[in-house]
């Protein structure tokens, strides 16, 4: 229930945030891979780098998600930073191998694809949802490889005024979805034909209007394999476990630069008394993760649900020169609250 644990429900957002009228020719670059690295154990991940210059900005997804997140995003950046996103583990283009110790075994691998891919070191890391607890782990692991911070609304943790029967209907809906994805492997698994067999037909969305056949047809295939389907277990058991557990305290990140992007409407419709209590842990969280850093604020962003990727890459885009213009000295200022015209 709270941080879309839903499978179905998250890819929804996704799709319904990057409507458009007629499909987009120019994201058939996600239709390929583009640079597939050797992290080493016979795995490669797929990464996809743009534009020139220092800092480094890598670019980590949220749960479910991989470098098609950022399309509106890296394109903005480029023209005046070296920018990368990537397919984590078993999605997009990347071979599998998660870590079921999730985020910390993503930041391992994260740490890895920087290393062999050669990318100057220290990077300015942007996560969004549960890529900002990988990218808060990097940072804690490997801080003199990090040059500062931009999270896209950290989800809730150390939920404290859920009722009895709300834990009871989140642990059953949790079993739910760890029944409903190991029927998705099992699907995969067995796949050898078109069309899929049926415990993976129903786990894969119709064709996108939005997209080319070339791009549905890469997304699909990348949902056939089983890699993809233990992946997902893992990321959403990750989240998950985090409900309930605050911010941890031994969590410090000096006088590293680190930005919030807060949104306006995370929750819009979901009842009432439930986005009540998660927009306060909403709160609660974001605030300790700020009080983690001596050089961090909280940016209210306007007109926005979780995914601000999608909805305010403007807003995003001005993240990253503030913390840019904060390592070189600079003081340009950044408006995020408002959509530019």
């Amino acid at each position: 229930m709270i941080r879309l644990l839903n499978l179905f429900a998250f890819t929804s957002l996704i799709a319904s945030s990057v409507s458009v009228a007629a499909p987009n020719l120019d994201l058939d670059t996600y239709a390929k891979a583009g640079e597939r690295v050797d992290i080493g154990q016979s795995r490669r991940l797929n990464l996809r780098c743009s534009g020139k210059g220092e800092p480094a900005v890598i670019l980590e997804s949220g749960a479910v998600a991989d470098s098609f997140d950022w399309f509106k995003v890296q394109p903005l950046i480029s023209p005046f930073a070296r920018v990368c996103s990537y397919d984590r583990a078993g999605y997009g283009f990347s071979d599998g191998g998660a870590s079921k110790d999730y985020i910390a075994g993503s930041a391992d691998d994260l740490h890895r694809l920087i290393r062999v891919a050669h990318i100057p070191t220290p990077v300015v890391l942007v996560g969004h949802s549960l890529g900002t607890d990988i990218v808060r782990n990097f940072a804690m692991h490997f801080p003199n490889e990090v040059a500062a911070l931009v999270l896209l609304d950290p989800p809730p943790q150390g939920i404290q005024d859920a009722t009895a029967t709300q834990r009871q209907e989140r642990d059953e809906a949790n079993a739910g979805r760890a029944a409903m994805l190991e029927a998705c492997k099992k699907g995969a698994t067995k796949l050898q034909s078109d069309p899929p067999p049926a415990e993976l037909k129903s786990c894969l969305r119709p064709p996108n209007p939005d997209y080319s056949a070339k791009l549905n047809a890469a997304r699909r295939t990348s949902k056939t394999k089983p890699a993809f389907w233990d992946s997902t277990a893992y990321a959403l058991d990750a989240g998950s476990a985090l409900d309930f557990q605050p911010v941890a305290a031994t969590e410090k990140h000096g006088d590293l630069p680190l930005l919030i992007l807060q949104p306006d409407a995370p929750f819009d419709g979901m009842p009432p008394e439930e986005r009540t209590m998660l927009e306060a842990a909403r709160q609660r969280t974001q605030n300790l993760i700020a009080a983690t850093s001596r050089r961090a604020e909280i940016v209210p962003v306007m007109h926005s649900s979780h995914d601000v990727q999608f909805d305010r890459p403007d807003a995003v885009v001005d993240a990253v020169r503030k913390a840019i213009g904060e390592l070189s000295g600079s003081s340009a200022p950044a408006d995020l609250a408002k959509p530019k015209k």
